[in-house]
């Protein structure tokens, strides 16, 4: 009869710290995002059951159902201007945060650009290039329109381009320095490293970063409201002014910020789970 082995205690140890870790885990509760979803819900439903109302709450709820398409159609308009500005931001802040890194004086243009959109109001650049820019532009004698949500799509490109342009620059920096040696050594050019050795790993490194970039740009385009856009702020307000109901009012600026959060924070979780993922290949 063949003998038993001994079990080792270094293998207990570990038992007893998984199972610990597991029980920790368990203890912590809910996601942060998961328990604040469900306050907000909490606080929004006594907040519409206490509301004064002078119908009834089901006439509400079918008001509600009406206007429904119509705020689905603004958010949609959030994503658009959310999805052109950081595509635009994208293509200006690579190219700015490669010159950043220049000593030239392109570079300190570069950097100053960098700088001055990182720190200036939204808002402000919101109601510049609404009023700066023309309605309408006229080009080989054609009369092309300039529409307001494009000028909203540039103001907010403007701070987006800044923060991917500092992105870039921290995933340039983070790339150790004897790679470059080791590649000017071989005769590399400097362009040809950045372009053939240093790009490659900084996109991985870029992603997360760039991804929450979009989702402050997204929960950033409720400021074109402001300038007459009818997004889902703007739809909001119209929907409450017609119905005229306190009850109502709240509902629809509780399906507001649900809609934000529903499209904001599965964002949130994938770049928490790409930060991981780059941090333990």
């Amino acid at each position: 009869m063949a003998p038993r082995s001994a079990a080792s205690p270094f293998s207990d140890i570990e038992s007893r710290r998984d199972g610990r870790a597991r029980r920790i885990t368990r203890a912590r509760g809910p996601a942060p995002g998961t328990a604040a979803a469900l306050g907000v819900l909490i606080v929004g439903g006594l907040l519409w059951t206490f509301a004064p109302d002078s119908g009834s709450r089901g006439e509400t709820l079918a008001r509600f159902v009406e206007w429904t398409p119509a705020l689905v159609h603004g958010f949609a308009l959030n994503v658009l201007i959310s999805v052109g500005a950081v595509a635009i931001g994208s293509i200006l802040g690579l190219a700015i945060g490669a010159l950043g890194l220049a000593p030239s004086l392109p570079g300190r243009i570069a950097r100053f650009w960098v700088q001055a959109f990182r720190n200036a109001p939204w808002l402000v650049l919101v109601y510049f290039t609404t009023y700066v820019f023309p309605f309408e532009f006229t080009v080989f004698g054609k009369t092309l329109p300039f529409p307001d949500w494009l000028k909203v799509t540039l103001a907010l490109a403007l701070p987006a381009s800044a923060n991917i342009a500092e992105v870039f620059r921290g995933a340039v920096a983070s790339i150790p320095t004897t790679q470059w040696e080791a590649a000017g050594s071989l005769a590399f050019s400097r362009a040809q490293i950045l372009r053939h050795i240093v790009l490659p790993q900084c996109v991985r490194r870029m992603l997360p970063p760039w991804m929450n970039v979009y989702a402050i740009i997204t929960m950033g385009t409720a400021l074109s409201s402001l300038v007459g856009i009818h997004d889902l702020i703007d739809t909001a307000q119209v929907a409450s002014s017609t119905v005229a109901r306190s009850s109502f009012t709240v509902l629809t600026y509780l399906a507001t910020l649900v809609i934000f959060f529903a499209y904001c924070y599965p964002i949130s979780l994938f770049t928490h789970w790409l930060e991981k993922r780059i941090a333990n290949p």
